[in-house]
């Protein structure tokens, strides 16, 4: 069977609403107030802030405008902490714990809030989403940590049991779950496209498929080499997140590019996507090696997304392999082809938190680890704030120590390894006996 559609495209499904946008290049002034590399949310959400201040500002991407993880994600917007509070109270105490799980809160706060604000048209919702436990011990560890949740950072969640599973999702394969009801999703393209048009609008300049290929320091102030020409700067933010390179070799020791695949099924009947889809939540589930996916926002498709490879591959052989791990899920989907299939990068680090700070008087704000769409938003206005020198631009990463490891310098020469070792602790996992991978 031919797993594709005849008019099949290797790039995102998000595209088809949003297509990459031409930006016609402006003069810029000889001197600029700031400099920020990186055109997506990151660095727009800085743009827009630091324009409304008065600055002078110039963003450089050296491809067109989002076109990396902004209109790749998958559109799924949560809290964004990937450590457990006992693991952070380990690390960092209970009050810096408590202040950097709040700061996941503040970022989906911070996203609803400015896209009312702003009446953004991104197809947002607060459907809520279904945290699926794939494995018995998954399942009991999620009741226990929802019994025990701390004073002060209590959110609104409900437990599903396996019995109950299929008012949430239309498969037997996992062992119930827990629904979280805050939690939000959008068109992560509309969303850039929109973003973009106000910071285009506020006075902001673009520079597209230009890339920067050196910044030196002298005295106060920043040159930067691109394909341009060169430009001066007072301040440089670098908000590249996955796509962070040797042009800042300090901060590319510091983030692992993870390659993230997605694929989009073929319009499905309405009946079809009511049965396996009956709510517009997001899924993910409890393996390391996550699988997350949603409904399209009209409901005609399944957007499905995961690390399916230990390295990086083709998109059709990706999408092939997706195909089979959503089958694996939704066996009713077996004769369902494949329309879009593309991956982008995210950026993990080493203690699977977000940074935001200054080196050598670079500012950056990064390593979002799969929560970018919320995060990335609330960091880059953050860091435009602490560029400004606002005291609303404190949070609770500031002060800590953003990680590397010996022998890495930006290539992830580990990360076969730990994927497959993840895969393998995921499917043997005690009590999971309908493991889809």
């Amino acid at each position: 069977m031919q797993i594709f559609t005849e008019n099949f495209k290797s790039s995102p499904y998000w595209w088809e609403k949003a297509p990459r946008p031409k930006i016609e290049i402006k003069k810029v002034t000889e001197k600029i107030d700031v400099a920020i590399i990186g055109s997506g949310y990151t660095g727009l959400c800085a743009a827009l802030t630091l324009v409304k201040a008065g600055c002078e500002v110039v963003v450089f991407d050296a491809e067109d405008a989002g076109w990396g993880c902004s209109s790749r994600n998958g559109g799924q917007v949560s809290t964004s902490i990937k450590p457990g509070f006992r693991k952070l109270c380990g690390q960092f105490g209970e009050v810096a714990a408590t202040k950097i799980i709040k700061e996941g809160q503040n970022s989906l706060n911070w996203l609803k809030n400015f896209i009312a604000r702003e009446k953004i048209d991104c197809s947002f919702k607060v459907p809520g989403r279904f945290f699926a436990a794939h494995s018995q011990r998954e399942f009991d560890r999620l009741a226990a940590n929802l019994k025990a949740q701390p004073a002060s950072l209590e959110v609104k969640a409900k437990l599903v049991t396996r019995a109950e599973q299929r008012k949430e999702l239309g498969t037997d394969i996992y062992h119930g779950g827990a629904v979280f009801e805050s939690h939000a999703s959008l068109d992560p393209a509309l969303y850039h496209s929109a973003l973009l048009e106000k910071v285009l609008k506020a006075g902001v300049t673009i520079i597209t498929n230009c890339r920067v290929k050196k910044i030196r320091k002298h005295n106060a102030e920043f040159s930067l080499d691109t394909q341009l020409g060169l430009f001066n700067a007072n301040k440089v933010i670098v908000g590249t997140n996955g796509y962070t390179g040797q042009l800042t070799p300090w901060l590319s020791r510091r983030v692992i590019p993870i390659g993230s695949y997605m694929i989009a099924t073929d319009v499905l009947d309405d009946d079809l996507i009511n049965e396996l889809m009956p709510t517009d939540r997001v899924i993910s589930d409890t393996r390391k090696v996550v699988y997350y996916y949603r409904p399209s926002p009209d409901r005609r498709r399944i957007i499905f997304g995961g690390r399916v490879t230990t390295g990086e591959v083709d998109v059709k052989k990706s999408g092939a392999l997706l195909r089979r791990d959503l089958i694996g899920i939704f066996p009713e989907l077996k004769n369902v082809k494949v329309s879009h299939s593309w991956m982008g990068f995210v950026a993990y680090t080493f203690d699977e938190l977000p940074h935001i700070g200054e080196y050598e008087g670079i500012h950056y704000a990064m390593g979002c680890c799969g929560s970018g769409v919320g995060m990335a938003s609330y960091l880059g206005t953050r860091v435009a704030e602490q560029v400004l020198g606002r005291k609303e631009g404190d949070t609770a990463f500031d002060k800590l120590t953003f990680e590397t490891r010996p022998f890495y310098t930006g290539k992830p020469w580990f990360l076969p390894a730990t994927v497959a070792y993840y895969r393998w602790r995921d499917g043997t996992d005690q009590g999971n006996k309908t493991s889809v991978v």
